[in-house]
């Protein structure tokens, strides 16, 4: 528009649309040097890290060990009949439908639940932290926590704390009688003796096996008298002197007791009376106990129990899994939890003045607007799991690395391990490449129909 004055010419006004049919030239129209100079640092480090070597592994995946001998289809014809690729992509399968359901699962749960607790903050920084671990670091630290033996595993001190605690311990595991002597093996592990026991003639139990460092604050052992009332009486000891000598089957000097030694009494298959051997080895059993033979329970000499074999080929993989969880469900509930600030308090409060009760606030309202930060945080993982390495690698030991098999690791082991076969590697790694693309096209979809929203 324009302003006139009196007799004189309009003065210009601002400039007005363009006109119908026209359209304004862009940079890539008019300028299009500027363009490409723009774009082709980030097109030659794209072409370099990512073209390149993907038409090299297609190229080099169609040839032998060598390099020369093209074999076509040959090597993939080979992944889907070699074992431990079979393994490795069952074991994949596996991590990738458990895996990321998991941390998803769980970084839900807790990005709803410290929503509720004043120290919130505090334990999102808590569960936060393992990312900021490398996976290396998390593998050997999970290598220690998965050790076999209680002493040094987390896992396996926790376990069998737990199971001694409604499972007596055996006094003495791994004690046994001396060879030819009068206790005999029985059904079950257990002891007893060749012949009955008389009240007036104490009977001596020997045994051997108790390794020195298990006796080191144990009672010397004392030899047994008759008992006054009839009742039968005997000892049970390590019959071993330190430094040899010593008489077999005699309660020597130095010699030391075995305490704690459940002893049964039994005529007939019946068992008609139990002792417990004291600091000195002693037990004295009722009169009942005359003439009975005397027998020493499995229970004695069960050895101690050492948990579970986190690290054994039923394991291994739903161990290393649990390591992965344990890094990963930060990052599930970081993500989550940002979504879930921005979901309007109005639909929840809604929901709670229709009758709601709070599972069915987060059935029916809080995961439905939390679909599609689920769907990211799902897909994220599920291809962040595809290429999972580090912690297979490090957790599983040789004995049962085969067990714990990932298609990345084969990957390694057969483009760089023994009998190096760099043809098969290209081969698994197009597999790898075509495994993931299916989860970024669904992806990059889901991302085109949220942005028309």
């Amino acid at each position: 528009m324009s302003t006139a004055t009196a007799g004189g010419p309009a003065a210009p006004g601002p400039p007005g649309p363009p006109a119908p049919g026209t359209r304004r030239s862009s940079i890539v129209r008019t300028r299009p040097w500027l363009a490409a100079c723009f774009l082709l640092p980030a097109l030659v480090l794209l072409g370099a890290l990512v073209v390149y070597p993907i038409v090299y592994s297609v190229y080099r995946s169609l040839f032998d060990a060598s390099g020369t001998g093209f074999v076509g289809l040959g090597n993939y014809v080979e992944l889907f009949t070699d074992d431990d690729t079979l393994t490795a992509i069952k074991n994949n399968t596996i991590w990738v439908v458990v895996a990321p359901t998991v941390c998803t699962a769980l970084g839900l749960i807790f990005a709803v639940l410290t929503e509720r607790v004043r120290w919130g903050t505090a334990f999102k920084l808590i569960v936060f932290m393992p990312m900021a671990i490398s996976m290396l670091a998390a593998g050997i630290i999970f290598r220690l926590v998965y050790e076999q033996d209680p002493d040094r595993g987390v896992a396996n001190a926790v376990w069998v704390g737990v199971h001694d605690t409604f499972n007596e311990a055996s006094a003495w595991p791994g004690a046994r009688p001396r060879p030819n002597g009068e206790l005999e093996r029985t059904g079950g592990g257990a002891y007893t003796t060749g012949s009955a026991v008389d009240a007036a003639d104490p009977a001596n139990l020997p045994l051997v096996g108790v390794p020195p460092q298990d006796l080191a604050d144990a009672a010397e052992a004392s030899p047994a008298r008759p008992a006054g009332d009839g009742g039968v009486t005997g000892t049970v000891w390590v019959d071993f002197a330190k430094g040899g000598g010593g008489e077999p089957n005699v309660v020597d000097p130095g010699e030391k007791a075995l305490a704690g030694v459940v002893v049964e009494a039994v005529r007939d298959g019946r068992v008609v009376a139990t002792a417990t051997t004291g600091e000195d080895g002693v037990f004295t059993l009722p009169a009942e106990a005359d003439g009975a033979h005397l027998r020493l329970p499995a229970s004695n000499f069960t050895e101690a129990y050492n948990g579970v074999n986190w690290l054994g080929p039923s394991l291994i993989t739903p161990a290393i899994i649990a390591s992965y969880v344990w890094m990963w469900a930060g990052f599930a509930m970081v993500l989550i939890a940002a979504g879930l600030a921005g979901v309007p308090r109005e639909l929840l409060e809604a929901a709670r003045v229709d009758g709601a009760n709070e599972w069915q606030v987060f059935r029916r309202v809080t995961v439905p607007v939390l679909a599609p930060v689920l769907a990211v945080v799902l897909v994220t993982l599920m291809i962040n799991v595809l290429k999972i390495f580090d912690l297979v690698y490090i957790i599983a030991p040789g004995a049962t690395q085969s067990d714990a098999n990932v298609l990345a690791l084969q990957l390694y082991l057969s483009s760089f391990g023994t009998g190096a076969d760099q043809g098969v590697g290209s081969a698994i790694a197009v597999l790898l490449l075509l495994l993931v693309v299916p989860v970024m096209v669904f992806n990059v979809r889901r991302l085109r129909r949220e942005n028309r929203r």
